[in-house]
């Protein structure tokens, strides 16, 4: 008894496996058959087109064509790749056209960049070189520009400093303001304005100078005004335009690091190109030191707007200590001056300005731009 069901269960199985092998003949036979057909297709557009490609020989070999000869036997080809290739066999009677995938656009920089660090450490004691500066920003192109990679700006902002004979404090300033306008994601230019000669030196028309030349050099939209030996000690003190005309230096360590008067607006200040040209610029009649950041103030009050100003722990600065520079005295008429600004912001300002443009030279790390601004003109004999 157990023999005869023995039997009958090793028939069952090899009538199983024999319907198996059928049953894979049968799928085999499909397969080639269809592969078989689709190839022989292939083949015959294939011939065809060279077929016609002879009939056309003599003219082709006169015009520089070329005909190849196709390997479609391929390693770890699919049956979709070869009928997509099929139809690519022929060259094309169109020109051939580069299909480079357009860049994807990029996203706006974030308004509070993320690899900011915050409060810095500003010193001026260890010695500071160009070629130190120089290999310390690789990314900042010639004549001190540089656009961040990954983002799109709101602004391009062009940096303008008014300078002579300050070329040990420039290190400095260069040394500690690149990585921080780099890690701010600013798309910047840097220009400095010098003053040839020993007449008296007039730091606002030398910015006027700046804001002109620096738009032949790019669309800017964005202006700030620093001196060269103001330091920021916190790089969350973003220099950009806002809303307002901005005012960046409102905490300087020679002020107790406190607003010396509600009106102040000198260092580092910042205009959006629309906000410049509504106050004319800066006032050109201001020769010696001060008086000129007042001026520019009641221009923005008087033309209604306000300034603007980062919290006071943001917005401290460092200054580099320095004996007054000759040829920059106080000016004795400045106070007088800024009591009719309502009178010459109109007729003294951008609008009316003059200079000979001597030379402009492109440097790793700034744009150096030279310029002859004149003389003051002669003081009243008093009687």
């Amino acid at each position: 008894m157990t023999r005869l069901m023995l039997g009958r269960t090793l028939e069952r199985i090899c009538k199983g496996v024999l319907l198996l092998c059928l049953l894979h003949f049968l799928i085999m036979m499909i397969l080639y058959f269809d592969v078989y057909t689709q190839r022989f297709d292939l083949f015959s557009r294939f011939n065809n087109g060279r077929n016609g490609s002879r009939n056309n020989i003599s003219g082709a070999a006169g015009s520089g064509h070329h005909y190849y000869y196709y390997n479609i036997s391929r390693p770890n080809a699919t049956l979709a790749s070869y009928l997509a290739t099929g139809d690519q066999l022929m060259p094309s009677a169109q020109p051939e056209t580069n299909q480079t995938p357009s860049p994807k656009p990029l996203l706006p920089c974030p308004e509070m960049p993320p690899g900011l660090v915050g409060r810095l450490l500003i010193e001026f004691s260890s010695l500071m070189t160009m070629e130190r500066v120089q290999k310390e920003n690789p990314n900042v192109t010639e004549g001190g520009r540089y656009t961040p990679p990954d983002c799109r700006p709101r602004w391009k902002v062009a940096i303008i400093i008014p300078f002579r004979h300050r070329e040990n404090h420039l290190k400095y300033w260069l040394h500690y303001l690149h990585p921080i306008l780099r890690r701010q994601r600013i798309d910047y230019g840097v220009y400095i304005i010098n003053q040839l000669g020993e007449d008296t030196f007039n730091r606002a028309k030398l910015l006027n100078v700046g804001y002109t030349e620096a738009l032949k050099d790019a669309e800017y939209d964005c202006f700030i005004f620093s001196d060269v030996d103001l330091i920021p000690m916190d790089d969350r003190n973003l220099y950009h335009c806002y809303d307002q005309p901005r005012h960046f230096a409102i905490a300087m360590d020679k002020f107790g690091f406190r607003l010396p008067y509600a009106g102040y607006f000198g260092g580092v200040s910042g205009l959006s190109k629309k906000q410049f040209l509504k106050i004319n610029g800066f006032p050109n009649e201001y020769w010696g030191w001060g008086g000129e950041d007042d001026d520019i103030y009641n221009r923005i009050t008087l033309n209604g707007m306000k300034v603007s100003r980062p919290d006071i722990r943001i917005g401290r600065y460092r200054m580099i200590k320095h004996e007054r520079d000759k040829h920059n005295e106080p000016n004795p008429q400045r106070f007088n001056k800024i009591q009719n600004t309502k009178n010459t912001m109109k007729k003294d300002g951008i609008s009316s300005l003059t200079y000979r443009l001597v030379q402009v030279k492109r440097y790793p790390l700034y744009t150096n731009i030279s310029v002859e601004i004149g003389k003051p003109p002669p003081r009243p004999i008093k009687g």
